[in-house]
């Protein structure tokens, strides 16, 4: 669940997958030539991290933090600790752009801060909506569910109208994961991973806006500063009334793995790779959700899960690489 306004997560993540340009990585000049000396020395390149292991380590970590920050849920409550941790990545992102933060938003025009504090609002939204469905249905299929928005805006963007064929995919896929027939799967807990995937196709198409007008680390420290607000009201009574210092360090420590580095190093990625790459990867979130809640909360998923998720990845590679051939 990604999402990050660099590129937007994000979660968040495949955000900035569909809606996110990149940068290319600075080019060393020619060495100068001539002189007595030679021609003068340049220090040898430094090797970075390839932008497709940022986007998995990133994926890793927001995965990480969606599977512990539900044991937190039946003393926070979900809300409550997705407040925590909103409040926690906001006030640590500020510290972290410091003074340069004001002087951006002292230079930003009205339009584009209203527009930065809307994606605040639905990045509110995005991951309240998660976290109640995380509470209520196991969290691959809270994850393929909210992955249904950015897949809508892929195929949409793709303006080709066969590629809907990738959203009847996923909508299998979803089918499969819930188990309707069963009668055992929470409507409410659909209902919001619905709303999440709502919520998380609008701010995709945020992002867009947002990322080309703010630095990267400024936007997504005033949305998630916004967001914090937003979220307050949902979420502040329950997260104060079962605060302990035990709590308190342990969605710290959350907020750190999800949203905070996760967004971080997706800036970093998207400097490095094209989004096609990055949403290839992004489609593998729901079975990485799946594999994390496996390992750490043990929620050992049915066979019929696992088609469902691999159906919903299968979605999510198709309907990016439908996208990038339509751009072309």
């Amino acid at each position: 669940m990604t999402t990050s306004p660099a590129a937007p997560d994000a979660t968040p993540a495949a955000p900035a997958a569909l809606s996110a340009g990149t940068v290319p990585p600075a080019r060393s000049a020619a060495p100068p030539t001539g002189g007595a000396a030679g021609p003068a020395a340049l220090p040898a390149p430094r090797r970075q991290v390839p932008g497709a292991v940022l986007v998995l380590v990133a994926m890793c970590l927001l995965h990480t933090g969606s599977a512990l920050a539900t044991e937190l849920f039946a003393t926070l409550g979900p809300a409550g600790t997705t407040w925590l941790r909103l409040t926690f990545a906001a006030l640590l992102l500020v510290a972290f752009t410091g003074p340069s933060l004001w002087r951006t938003l002292r230079a930003t025009g009205r339009r584009d801060l209203v527009a930065t504090v809307l994606l605040g609002a639905v990045s509110a939204g995005m991951m309240l909506l998660f976290s109640e469905a995380a509470a209520r249905l196991p969290l691959g299929t809270a994850t393929a569910l909210e992955f249904l928005g950015p897949l809508t805006v892929a195929v949409v963007a793709s303006r080709r109208p066969r590629e809907v064929a990738w959203l009847a995919l996923a909508a299998a896929g979803v089918v499969l994961l819930t188990s309707p027939w069963t009668g055992a799967t929470s409507l409410p807990g659909v209902m919001f991973g619905l709303g999440s995937a709502a919520c998380w196709a609008l701010y995709v198409i945020g992002t867009a806006h947002v990322g080309s007008r703010l630095p990267a680390p400024h936007a997504l420290a005033v949305s998630l500063a916004v967001a914090a607000v937003v979220a307050a009201p949902f979420g502040a009574p329950a997260a104060v009334g079962g605060l302990t210092w035990e709590t308190a360090i342990a969605a710290l420590g959350i907020a750190v793995l999800m949203p905070l580095l996760p967004f971080l190093l997706e800036m970093q990625a998207l400097q490095r790779i094209g989004k096609t790459t990055y949403g290839t990867l992004a489609g593998l979130e729901p079975a990485v959700s799946l594999v994390a809640a496996m390992i750490l909360i043990a929620q050992t998923p049915m066979p019929l899960q696992i088609a469902g998720t691999l159906l919903v990845v299968a979605a999510g590679i198709g309907a990016t690489r439908a996208e990038a051939r339509a751009n072309c």
